[in-house]
């Protein structure tokens, strides 16, 4: 389930705001973007001589940190990244949960190492752990004693597997050039789990399927992807919800692939057919049902611009609704971005740094309801508080 709106929140006053600028893969452009959000893609990596996370002692895990610091803070990023850009390097036993559910609903890295809970049940949130992130753009972020010691993920909008598979290709060589890599010349890189064993490579991408579940055909396509060896996750991956219809579709193994055989099965077989599938979806809808889907598209819009009390939940559903709307044509002068800024602005966390206060449940979903309503063109009633601006 995504970040809870009934969460509770820390007493402490909120940071300030670490990221200012639109992650690159809410951008909503790239190839297929009008039914694939995202792409990302993780390379799974441990250094020789250490115990996998699970198994190691605090002792190593402290030891693996400070050497990954200290490569990855000292590495070249011209080579990879052709810009100037640069890592942030983030210790995440040391700031508030407030900093790590803000990375979290920015897809920077998993809840479970935000809460520092290690595969076998054990740690907690003074384990040892890390994250990097790239910045500006926050397309590269790298998780240290996740799973395992190293996690390196890029991520960018559309159907972009290739593009970011090729990048995190890169800054793998970059952090193997200073360190060495638990390797079997017959099995490739030992991973944790044996599910990656081999070159620890997952790819994934963002879906979002609503005409497939209007349509009833979505179970169908779910049962299809998990016949053939594929994970279908929620909006913030394993163990998560997928309200509004955003999915995560990955592979489940990679022993016995190569990175290209990997990539040629997602990216130009699997993916382009569930594609294909929501859009003859919507075209149907649009030709045998086209007054539900207005009514839909525009019953949403119509609670979004006047609701003054909103669950991050139901919020996702509708903008969900609207995004349709917008690409099917039947509502206008809405901007996807600007409906993948949503997506993310009215996550509990981001809503909170967005007023620079900790909120009550109540008043997180007044501040929602208004958030959405100035954003999407009702404007606030007189009287009531100054409009929230935007965090990222």
């Amino acid at each position: 389930m995504q970040a809870s709106d009934d969460a509770h929140n820390d007493p402490s006053p909120i940071h300030e705001p670490a990221f200012m600028h639109s992650a690159e893969w809410l951008r909503g452009l790239g190839e297929s973007s009008d039914v694939v959000m995202s792409s990302r893609v993780r390379l799974a990596r441990n250094i020789s001589g250490f115990p996998f996370t699970p198994r190691a002692s605090r002792i190593d895990r402290t030891q693996i940190l400070e050497a990954c610091k200290r490569r990855i803070l000292t590495m070249s990023t011209a080579n990879a990244a052709g810009t100037s850009s640069q890592f942030m390097w983030i210790d995440l036993h040391q700031i508030g949960r407030e900093d790590r559910n803000l990375l979290v609903e920015r897809q920077l890295m998993s809840r479970q190492h935000a809460r520092g809970k290690l595969s076998t049940g054990k740690g907690g949130l003074d384990e040892p752990r890390s994250v990097a992130v790239l910045i500006p753009d926050e397309r590269v972020s790298i998780m240290i004693n996740e799973e395992d010691h190293l996690r390196l993920q890029t991520i960018r909008s559309g159907l972009a597997l290739g593009a970011c598979l090729k990048e995190a290709n890169e800054f793998d060589d970059l952090i193997e050039a200073g360190m060495d890599y638990a390797y079997h010349p017959r099995f490739g890189y030992l991973t944790a789990c044996p599910t990656n064993v081999g070159t620890g490579l997952r790819l994934s991408v963002m879906l979002h399927l609503p005409a497939l579940k209007l349509t009833g055909e979505l179970e169908k396509v779910r049962r299809a992807a998990q016949d053939m060896g594929l994970a279908v996750r929620g909006f913030y991956g394993e163990g998560s919800e997928s309200p509004g219809e955003f999915y995560q579709l990955s592979n489940q193994t990679t022993l016995g692939k190569s990175d290209d055989m990997l990539l040629r099965e997602m990216e130009q077989e699997i993916i382009p057919k569930v594609v294909g599938y929501e859009r003859h979806a919507r075209r149907n809808l649009l030709a045998n049902r086209r007054q539900m889907l207005e009514d839909q598209s525009w019953r949403a819009l119509g609670t979004l611009r006047h609701a003054r009390l909103m669950k991050v939940e139901e919020a996702m559903e509708l903008l969900s609704f609207v995004r349709l709307g917008v690409l099917t044509g039947i509502l206008e002068g809405i901007g996807v971005e600007q409906i993948h800024s949503l997506l993310l602005n009215i996550q509990p966390t981001h809503l909170q740094r967005t007023l620079g206060a900790v909120l009550t449940q109540q008043e997180r979903r007044v501040a929602r309801a208004q958030l959405i309503r100035t954003q999407l063109g009702a404007g606030s009633p007189s009287g009531s508080p100054g409009s929230p601006g935007s965090p990222s």
